[in-house]
């Protein structure tokens, strides 16, 4: 099975840092491996508390339903109960949030990022930036791509 290497998550997260500077917020990135265990977790200084959690859950998301957390909103809406059910299954929460994506290489799904402590906007945009700078893939059908400017 491929998954995400120690050496990899460290590129993306400072990407992502170096995006959360450019926008001027302290924000916490967690990247997981294939199974949705944290690999990395860095929280800036001046980040809250509670990023932490919610980051490992936009990463945990990512890994193991193999897409963007924007997408399983129509899911958490058309289907709460069963969503709801799905969601405290695993380890981890899984949410329909913005900041969730897989980190994808040639095709196969070998991870998750999660950005908290902007706005759901902003922590997509720096997840997706991140990833592209880093030479990861962002194409699922239907996606819709954020972006900081």
């Amino acid at each position: 099975m491929s998954t995400i290497t120690l050496q990899d998550a460290k590129q993306i997260v400072a990407a992502a840092q170096k995006h959360a500077e450019r926008i001027g917020k302290p924000l916490t990135v967690v990247v997981t491996d294939i199974t949705g265990f944290p690999v990395l977790v860095e929280r800036m200084d001046g980040a809250r508390p509670l990023q932490t959690e919610i980051a490992t859950a936009k990463a945990y998301t990512g890994a193991i339903m193999q897409r963007p957390g924007t997408m399983l909103k129509g899911w958490e809406s058309s289907e709460p109960g069963v969503f709801g059910q799905v969601s405290r299954m695993g380890h981890k929460p899984v949410i329909a949030a913005h900041g969730a994506l897989p980190v994808k290489k040639d095709g196969t799904v070998v991870g998750g990022i999660g950005v908290s402590g902007g706005s759901g906007e902003e922590d997509e945009a720096v997840a997706q930036a991140s990833l592209d700078d880093t030479g990861y893939e962002l194409d699922f059908p239907g996606f819709k791509r954020a972006t900081l400017d």
